[in-house]
This record gives C-alpha cells, structure tokens and sequence, in this order.
C-alpha cells in the first residue's frame, strides 16, 4: 500500500486554469485543492497567499480513483473498501481461507517451548519438533474449518466470500475434514506423549484442544459470549506451550519452572492479539448474529486503545520478567528488537479502526507481530544456553 504523491499542476493545467492569475486575485483567502495521482490516496495542498509567500500543507485523504478516457476523477466517499471486496479474485478468496499466515500460532508456541527446553537441558530432537509441528498444523487446520463450518450455521458467515464453507458449496465436506484431520492430529500428539512417556503433556495438549472446542461448537459456542480471548490465551499459551516444552524431554520429566510460564504467558497474549484484531471487520455482522466479541460490546475505537495497551503490556511484560529473572537477559535485547513491529501494529489499527476495508488486514499485522516475536523470544532462550551460559531454572513444581 505504497503512497504516491500527486503532483500539483497537471490536473489544474488540463482544465485550461491559469494558477498564477488565479493567485494574484486570491489576496490572503486560502484554498484548497484536490489532486489525483495512480495511487490510492489524494495529496490536498493547502495554499495560501500573504505577500510573496505561498505556504504548502500536505495532507492525505481518501479518495476514490477510477479511469475513463486518459483523466481520473477523484471522489470522497465511503465506496472504495466495498467495491474492491466485491471484486476479490477467487485466487484472493482461496488464499484467504487458507489463512496460510495464521498457521505461526502452530509455530511459535512449539518452538518456544523447545527453546524453552533447550535452555533446561540443553537437548533438542528434531524428529520430535517436526511431529507435533505436523500435528500441530492438522489441529490448527480443525479449527479453521469447524469455525467456518459453525460461522455458516449461525449465519455469521453469510456474506463472507472468504469462508471454506462458501468457496466449496459443502457444509458437510467442510464438517468431515475439519474431523478427520483433528482425528489426526490428536493421534500425532499422543503417540509422541506416549513415546516420551509423558502423561502430563497430552493432559495439558487435551486441555488445549477442549479451548478450541468450547470457543466455537455447540452447545458451547463461548466465542459468542466475549470468552474467545481468554481461551485463546490458555490454549496456546501455558497449555500448548507448556506441553511442547515436557515433549523434548527424552530421559526424564522436566520441572515446571517460571521461564516456560512466563515465556508461554507472552505466547498466549500475541496469539490473543489476533484473534481480538480479526473482529474489527466483522462488528456489524457479528452484532446481527447475536456475538458479542470483545469489539461488539467495547466499539471499534475503544478495540483501538485495547489493542495499544496490549502491545505495550507485551513489551514491559517481558522487561519486568527480564528483571527478575524469570527470563533471560538475552529475551530482553532480541524481543525488543521487534519494538518497531509493535508500533506499527497499533499505529495501523489506531488510524485505520473505522474503514473495513483495511482493518481487514490488521489481524496480519498482528500474525506478524506474533511470529517475530516469538522467534526472537526463543533466539533468547537458545542463546542464553549456548553463550550467556545462563543458569538453569529452578523448579517450582
């Protein structure tokens, strides 16, 4: 979404207006003039006239562009969003539904908790990594589904162009994959509990997977009631990654300690982010149905402000457990390096709450978030072992 400057005489010249004449006529009165460019945007140019100075203001707007016989005519309206939405390629459609970016919160709390592991024992077996990540991405992939699959039947997703349920034309089919591949998943996290002996970590993995149940099934559906956040951050947060860390375990159960329950508590509060950023666009048809998300009951821009103090929450979250050594000081230095993606998450939502059209895009900007975040949080955890020669945590049960 790069911005383009207009420029500023072509438009008035091809009118056949004469700007200096019009300016020696104008006195001290300012004007405004409105110009197009092949961008989305408008540059408006204030100008100004006392004495020999002209004053230039930029400003952006919005503005609708289109094209007919070489000129482009510019309008302010609300129009833009919704006609490029009713002009979405199928190719856009099926990649949205794929949601191919929302499957780092498969990624991030299972490495995070091998790095979290590593930092315990100083052992890591890839086999292992890549068999709860297969796992872990069947599991997140029944989620995907069963909520579009859900979504259809409450009518939530009447207008959604982007769900499976809409691109296929089958409920059911959606319904039976959503199942088969959750079957698979949970069969590829019990056989590695089993092959590592760890009943705990398919307790807690089990316990992950009843969230994702009772957030969007029936009878429970408690997404509809505002509770989807909170489930979230549990089930990808001290469940998920909690249990990934137990897994790398090969020769005894490790002690839970307060580095894997701090560093799963920032887990679980980036992959809450999303999910609260992927409401902002569907306000309206969420509140025709009956769910009353977090941004349904709080309003767009109260949504904003939430978004703002979770991001600042997440970063002095992670200096304060930095302080106390419940993290290492190596987490502290490589997360804040993602500082500027931080800011650029809430600087987006701040400017951007009230168009559907681009806040659509905000919950990518937190999946963003979220990855980077992650793999800088594990870097820290890794290098802490390898060259800080960090001590280990101490257990608290």
């Amino acid at each position: 979404m790069a911005l383009a400057a207009a420029t500023f005489n072509a438009p008035i010249l091809a009118s056949g207006f004469n700007l200096n004449s019009f300016i020696g006529r104008t006195s001290s009165r300012n004007f405004i003039f409105k110009t197009c460019s092949l961008a989305s945007h408008v540059t408006q140019r204030s100008i100004g006239r006392s004495g020999n100075e002209i004053n230039f203001r930029q400003k952006e707007v919005k503005h609708r562009h289109s094209s007919q016989r070489g000129f482009f005519t510019c309008r302010y309206d609300a129009t833009t969003s919704k006609e490029n939405e009713e002009n979405i390629s199928q190719a856009t459609l099926i990649w949205r539904a794929i949601k191919l970016p929302i499957y780092s919160v498969a990624l991030v709390p299972l490495t995070v908790g091998s790095a979290a592991a590593y930092l315990q024992t100083g052992i890591f077996s890839a086999n292992r990594y890549f068999m709860l990540l297969v796992s872990s991405v069947l599991i997140i992939t029944w989620l995907n589904l069963s909520n579009d699959v859900y979504d259809f039947d409450t009518g939530a997703d009447k207008d959604k162009k982007e769900s499976v349920v809409n691109i296929v034309g089958s409920r059911t089919g959606t319904f039976i994959a959503a199942y088969l591949l959750l079957a698979l998943g949970f069969f590829g996290l019990t056989y590695t509990s089993v092959e590592a002996a760890n009943m705990r970590a398919i307790l807690l993995l089990a316990s992950a997977i009843i969230c994702g149940y009772i957030y969007q099934c029936p009878p429970f559906r408690l997404s509809y009631q505002g509770l989807g956040e909170p489930l979230c951050f549990a089930a990808f947060g001290p469940f998920a990654t909690t249990a990934f860390y137990l897994l790398q375990s090969s020769t005894s159960e490790l002690p839970i300690t307060c580095t894997i329950l701090s560093a799963s508590a920032l887990v679980g509060l980036t992959t809450s982010l999303i999910l609260f950023s992927s409401h902002f666009h569907q306000v309206e048809g969420d509140k025709a149905v009956g769910k009353f998300s977090p941004l349904v009951r709080l309003g767009t821009q109260a949504g904003s402000r939430v978004v703002k103090v979770g991001v600042a929450a997440l970063y002095s979250g992670t200096l304060l457990l930095g302080l106390t050594q419940a993290l290492p000081f190596t987490c502290i230095i490589l997360c804040a390096l993602t500082i500027p993606v931080g800011k650029l998450v809430v600087s987006y939502v701040e400017n951007n709450y009230e168009d559907k059209g681009k806040i659509f895009m905000a919950k990518y900007y937190c999946v963003r978030l979220h990855a980077l975040f992650g793999v800088a949080l594990a870097a820290g955890l890794v290098a802490a072992k390898m060259v800080a020669r960090y001590h280990v945590p101490k257990p608290l049960f």
